[in-house]
């Protein structure tokens, strides 16, 4: 959990009548003046108009045109095994084992990286250099990835899904923490709130564009070579999203010293012995976290397939479908957002969400109900689980611990997947998408329990968990009065 401030530098003790200190670079003089003795930043030319200086809402917003795009390339890149799933077993002669160590090999990193992204950002790299590091291992993963299908080497293409995936994650720590620094107090909700849209549009529009993409490299060149050339294509959005990172860095460079504020730092303080003190709630957390995350992508991942054999569709009506989860949360996420915000009671939430995906993957499993109606309800289940599901570790965890809690969470939830996916393609390429979609259905059902067995834990023990907003303010008023009687 990002939770970070802005610290503004103070000024040092001198004589009122000291001589000002004065340092012109791009538009920006210093000066040390007045009883306060504080470094006050006066803005001319150019620097002085709304879009450059840091105090005013245009450049603001400009930054957060930047943050919203930073991580738009990993997020695209993510899914272009989804999205050519077909293309990439036929073009590279692999079975459907080897196809989902493209997903599993992203995961896999991150079992260790999901708990010291945070202090690499914070005591090495700094956020500027850390952000540029990360979406340069993202973009580098995503070219070795595409070379590897251009001289046919499938083990290249691992390597470079693994490169990817070392940092995917931590980019988005970082952007975050970007986020945090630059909006903490004026208009975060809606600003993380825009980030997960953009993020979710990137990998809709991976689905959409991907196989028009292949299709039309294909009409001059064929076989792996064409499968290569598209993902090189994929990449330039890599390159874009590092630009972001590197015009981010010097916008929040500039604002820092205008504003005589410290680099942004993620907060996330992880120890591994904080662990030990989790209540059983937030080990139940993490089982749902994990059983339910586990039917939403590697399903996705391996859905193209599975709606062109079932419902008869071509590569693209197939990619359309699949992209429907993304798009439908891209919408639905801030409005479930909101209706968790206003009512509370996030376990009853979650267990609305899994059992309404468990409902979606029952109607793709034993109907033939137009696939675009259960992905539809999907979609809206998974953006309520996300809206209800992360926020709980909070009511649970203390604030100093919430990194910890949030780092593990995080490294179980990719344990997970990468297990998950590593199963999955062996059950499709044993037994056929009917079990893969049984596993599934196991999966949700242990989620349910899960969710149901920390209902009968919160009512029994009267915890926050499930209260109403009302209620938890109702129950903070009295554990303040407790602690302080004349308050």
């Amino acid at each position: 959990m990002v939770d970070t401030g802005s610290t503004h530098s103070s000024g040092m003790d001198e004589d009122i009548h000291s001589t000002p200190s004065i340092d012109i670079v791009n538009g920006v003089t210093e000066e040390e003046e007045g009883n306060e003795a504080e470094e006050e930043v006066i803005l001319t030319g150019c620097g002085a108009t709304a879009c450059c200086n840091p105090r005013k809402g245009p450049y603001r917003f400009i930054g957060l045109i930047f943050m919203c795009f930073l991580g738009f390339g990993s997020y695209f890149c993510y899914d272009t095994p989804g999205s050519l799933q077909d293309y990439i077993i036929e073009d590279m002669e692999v079975d459907t084992v080897q196809y989902v160590s493209l997903y599993s090999l992203y995961s896999w990193p991150n079992v260790i990286l999901s708990f010291v992204g945070g202090f690499l950002i914070d005591r090495v790299f700094g956020i500027r250099w850390g952000t540029i590091i990360f979406s340069t291992l993202v973009t580098a993963g995503q070219f070795v990835y595409a070379m590897g299908a251009l001289v046919n080497k499938f083990w290249l293409m691992q390597l470079g899904r693994f490169i990817f995936g070392m940092g995917g994650e931590s980019l988005a720590v970082a952007q975050n923490t970007y986020t945090v620094s630059w909006f903490k107090g004026k208009e975060l909700n809606t600003v993380f709130g825009l980030l997960l849209s953009v993020a979710r549009v990137g990998s809709g529009v991976n689905f959409l564009g991907m196989g028009p993409l292949y299709e039309w490299v294909n009409t001059f060149s064929d076989g792996y070579k064409t499968l290569g050339i598209a993902l090189l294509i994929a990449g330039v959005t890599c390159i874009f999203s590092l630009c972001c990172a590197i015009i981010l860095g010097l916008l929040d460079k500039r604002r820092s010293r205008v504003l005589h504020m410290k680099a942004a730092q993620s907060g996330e303080k992880v120890k591994l012995t904080d662990v030990l003190s989790f209540p059983l709630s937030f080990w139940l957390i993490s089982v749902i976290c994990v059983t339910y995350y586990v039917t939403i992508f590697p399903f996705i991942g391996l859905a193209k397939v599975f709606f062109m054999r079932k419902f008869d569709m071509s590569s693209s009506s197939a990619n359309t479908v699949s992209s429907i989860v993304y798009f439908i949360s891209t919408f639905a996420s801030p409005i479930m957002g909101n209706l968790v915000d206003r009512t509370g009671r996030n376990v009853m939430w979650v267990f609305c969400a899994v059992l309404l995906t468990l409902f979606c993957h029952g109607l793709l499993t034993f109907t033939f109900v137009n696939p675009y109606v259960p992905m539809s309800l999907m979609g809206v289940a998974y953006s309520l689980l996300a809206s209800s599901l992360w926020p709980m570790v909070s009511l649970i965890i203390p604030e100093h611990q919430l990194g910890s809690a949030y780092g593990m969470m995080q490294s179980v939830q990719n344990l997970g997947l990468a297990l998950i996916s590593m199963l999955g393609g062996l059950i499709v390429e044993t037994k056929g998408y009917l079990m893969l979609e049984m596993f599934y259905l196991v999966w949700l059902c242990v989620a349910l329990v899960s969710t149901v067995v920390i209902w009968l834990s919160e009512s029994a023990r009267e915890g926050v968990l499930n209260l109403s907003i009302s209620e938890r303010r109702r129950k903070d008023e009295e554990t303040e009065c407790l602690i302080d009687p004349q308050a």
